[in-house]
């Protein structure tokens, strides 16, 4: 993996209005921190931090902060925006120590067809879509896959079911439900009326069964 590498500044004055001129300028007010060391107060250009946060490792990338004649090792921890234009406001970023595990959210994806859940009208619902895990910066992965290939209706995938690379391990109870096959509503609401429909033709074929074995036996006198 290449060296992805962000420069910053330290000279920024701490604050809403200084924070608020730094972003009409295109840049980004951030924090690095963590490894026992004091919090350094910096900025980020926009359209760098932009560019390392795409790559295949999205917001897992190992990030060298290159500020104050030195390189630091982050990822980032925290990213703030604002809530209706959703612009990056602020940036927090994690020393990280390249011998020592970190903890990192990563997506989950499902992989495969769940014939025999889509052969029966029903839908996969996923219920976890990132994992907590535990890895060496080098080692983190940018995603991990559950095969729902073999899933059926009523039955669940969980993440005792995600296949973990060499050197990633995770605290999360590995009975915890990641994806589970089930019939969609529209197709309920379709048996529940054929169901209906069913009871109703049956009613109707034991009204007209007992009609005929129950003649008019009226005549007329005379």
């Amino acid at each position: 993996m290449s060296e992805i590498l962000l420069s910053a500044e330290t000279t920024r004055i701490t604050g809403t209005r200084a924070s608020r001129r730094l972003r009409r300028e295109g840049r980004v007010p951030a924090v690095i921190y963590g490894l026992s060391q004091d919090p350094v107060s910096i900025d980020v250009d926009w359209p760098e931090l932009r560019r390392v946060l795409t790559t295949d490792a999205g917001v897992n990338a190992v990030i060298h902060l290159e500020f104050g004649g030195e390189k630091q090792m982050s990822i980032v921890k925290d990213i703030q925006r604002h809530p209706v234009r959703r612009d990056v406001t602020h940036v927090d970023f994690l020393r990280i120590d390249p011998n020592k595990d970190v903890t990192v959210d990563v997506p989950v994806v499902m992989v495969g067809e769940a014939k025999e859940v889509l052969d029966a009208d029903g839908m996969v619902d996923q219920n976890l879509f990132s994992l907590t895990v535990n890895a060496a910066p080098n080692v983190i992965p940018n995603e991990l896959e559950v095969d729902i290939s073999d899933l059926t209706i009523g039955e669940s995938k969980r993440v005792g079911d995600i296949v973990l690379p060499t050197g990633v391990t995770t605290d999360v109870d590995p009975e915890e439900t990641v994806a589970v096959g089930m019939i969609t509503r529209s197709t309920l609401e379709a048996m529940a009326a054929d169901d209906a429909a069913e009871s109703e033709s049956d009613e109707d074929a034991e009204a007209s069964a007992e009609d005929e074995g129950n003649p008019d036996e009226s005549t007329d006198s005379e």
